[in-house]
């Protein structure tokens, strides 16, 4: 498979990315909408509260001036000398005199806070109807915006579907006219119309990425796969027998033995055994097949059977039991396949990983760890290579509160995707602190960019 240029794969991410439905231009227009309909459903409600309590201040208003003139006519009307043996009796602190200042004194204030509460209700309501308008007005752009999107999503399909058959006929212009709808830069654009124009250069090996590789050409984990069936379908009575194999029916040519380990690997693959507890049965002889290019040292060739030791020119020879060494050689190589098996069932490929960061996950395999971080990442459309290269975050105990953190400020999942470094570089502790320390110096942590954290 040709390899891809990490320019170009992040390309063709966004490319495949806009043929799904998990498009980022759906998703946002999806998230918008989703917006504007709850902006609409809470400013209905606030209107309806706002056109209520405006008819009440105005009910109040009339009333406060309509009751005040009737207080200050009865109380000018009263004449308290002629109820002071009453008032003195009952001891009531009854003035109509007094009354009289207090009312003419605040009942104008009362009045005039009653009516600036009401120009106010009434100026919230005129925003609160311009915000509502403005979300019912959006909600019917987004249908149309949809619309046009999901065909210039089916157009962009259409064009990978021929150029994937190799019939692609379109000119340039098509391209780049199709791409400048989803905000492509000129350069996008040119990179695009390049990669659809010309297949072979990298949209056939990011295809083969992607949907496994071809059969003609297997991978490690294939081989690996096929000969662990074999071994399980090979006879019992086979797998029991203790005769010696002729070598001869099994010519082996030292060209392709690397190291002592892999003549280990041709005795489990087949099936040669030794009862060590007996004397050492007898080899056969080895037909080697000599390269040209390079003498062949007989006295070097490994014996997985006996090992000889010189001391002092004197030769002791000793059995090697050789059941443990497989034992533990299977053990190393089914922690590679269930490491392996995972990373598939998860949906990545073995092969995507460097050997390094597959010794480290085997070190740190956690397979219900591995599947939350893996899931947090789907459920926040971040994409999965940012495990591939940066294997660390699958058992990361802290990724999911770290990505909610980043999410929860504003940020975007493209935004987490182009610095996975954050949630390397931070634990959840230091990146919230880091954060309050924006805030605290009067910067929005939103409008802060990741690499500059």
């Amino acid at each position: 498979m040709k390899a891809l240029s990490l320019e170009t794969t992040k390309l063709l991410d966004k490319l495949y990315n806009l043929r799904g439905k998990d498009s980022v231009v759906l998703v946002e227009m999806d998230k918008q909408k989703e917006k504007s309909e709850k902006t609409l459903e809470r400013t209905t409600k606030e209107k309806s509260d706002l056109q209520d309590k405006i008819t009440n201040l105005e009910t109040q208003h009339d009333e406060l001036e309509t009751q005040g003139d009737k207080l200050l006519n009865a109380l000018s009307g009263i004449d308290r000398d002629e109820f002071s043996t009453v008032l003195e009796c009952l001891n009531l602190d009854f003035d109509p005199q007094v009354l009289m200042e207090r009312v003419n004194s605040n009942l104008p204030k009362t009045i005039e806070k009653v009516s600036e509460e009401q120009k106010k209700a009434e100026e919230e309501l005129v925003a609160v109807e311009e915000e509502m308008n403005n979300a019912m007005t959006t909600i019917e752009e987004l249908g149309l915006r949809r619309d046009t999107a999901l065909s210039n999503q089916d157009k962009l399909n259409e064009y990978f579907d021929m150029a994937l058959n190799g019939k692609i006929n379109i000119t340039r212009d098509s391209i780049t006219n199709l791409l400048e709808q989803f905000d492509f830069s000129e350069e996008e654009q040119r990179e695009a119309a390049k990669i659809l124009m010309f297949p072979e250069d990298a949209l056939y090996a990011y295809e083969e990425k992607i949907n496994g590789r071809d059969i003609a050409g297997k991978s490690i984990s294939d081989v690996m796969s096929e000969a662990k069936d074999a071994i399980d379908d090979t006879p019992e009575e086979i797998k029991e027998s203790n005769d010696t194999v002729d070598l001869h029916e099994n010519d082996i040519n030292v060209d392709s033995v690397i190291d002592n380990k892999s003549l280990f690997d041709l005795n489990e693959t087949f099936n040669i055994e030794t009862n060590v507890e007996n004397e050492p049965q007898e080899i056969k002889e080895e037909k080697i097949l000599v390269s040209e290019e390079e003498p062949f040292k007989q006295e070097e060739v490994f014996n997985p059977f006996l090992i000889e030791e010189t001391n002092n020119n004197e030769s002791d020879s000793s059995e090697l039991n050789i059941d443990d060494f497989v034992l533990n050689s299977n053990s190393e190589n089914e922690s590679d396949v269930k490491l392996e098996e995972y990373l598939n069932e998860l949906g990545f490929n073995y092969l995507d990983f460097r050997s390094e960061d597959l010794d480290d996950l085997n070190n740190n395999f956690d397979k219900s760890l591995f599947k939350e971080n893996v899931d947090t990442m789907k459920q926040n459309n971040i994409d999965l290579d940012i495990f591939t290269e940066h294997s660390s975050l699958l058992y990361d105990k802290e990724l999911k509160e770290k990505v909610e953190l980043l999410l929860g400020i504003g940020k975007e999942p493209i935004d987490i995707y182009l610095n996975p470094s954050i949630l390397i570089k931070y634990t959840t502790e230091k990146l919230n602190n880091a954060i309050e320390l924006l805030r605290s110096n009067g910067m929005d942590p939103r409008n802060v960019p990741l690499m500059a954290y």
